[in-house]
């Protein structure tokens, strides 16, 4: 059984938070589907973010949105359909897979397919603290 080679497999985006890592990040060959990672404004509180997906032609059930060691993979797979006559095809259909690698702290709260676009919400929960009482044994 062979198996078909994604487009944008194996490309990983680094998600490093700081304006540095943003400057490094590395640049892929296949940039389909595009995207945005913005941080959200919050008063207070953890830190939020959102990827979002420009995914037209795709319908809910041809997306996949997992975390995986530490990854979040995004998979369009389009279900196959009756070709119509096109006489001009602009809108892409093709399968895909795009992978963030995920910072220590950072859970995936969850996803929604909007007007085309797939938004991943992310969060990082502030840091509990946690004080820990040390027991002082004395030697007499």
């Amino acid at each position: 059984m062979s198996r078909s080679r994604l487009p944008g497999e194996g490309f990983i985006v680094s998600f490093d938070l700081s304006e540095a890592g943003f400057a490094r990040r590395p640049r892929g060959g296949d940039s389909y589907p595009p995207y945005d990672i913005e941080r959200l404004q919050a008063a207070s509180g953890p830190e939020r973010l959102r990827i979002t997906l420009a995914v037209a032609g795709f319908s809910e059930e041809e997306l996949d949105v997992s975390v995986e060691a530490k990854q979040l993979i995004v998979r369009g797979k389009q279900i196959d359909r009756d070709e119509p006559s096109y006489l001009f095809r602009g809108i892409a259909a093709r399968q895909f897979q795009r992978i963030f690698a995920l910072d220590d702290g950072l859970e995936v709260t969850g996803a929604s397919l909007r007007n085309g676009l797939l938004s991943i919400e992310l969060i990082r929960p502030e840091a509990a603290q946690v004080v820990r009482k040390i027991n002082i044994s004395a030697s007499l």
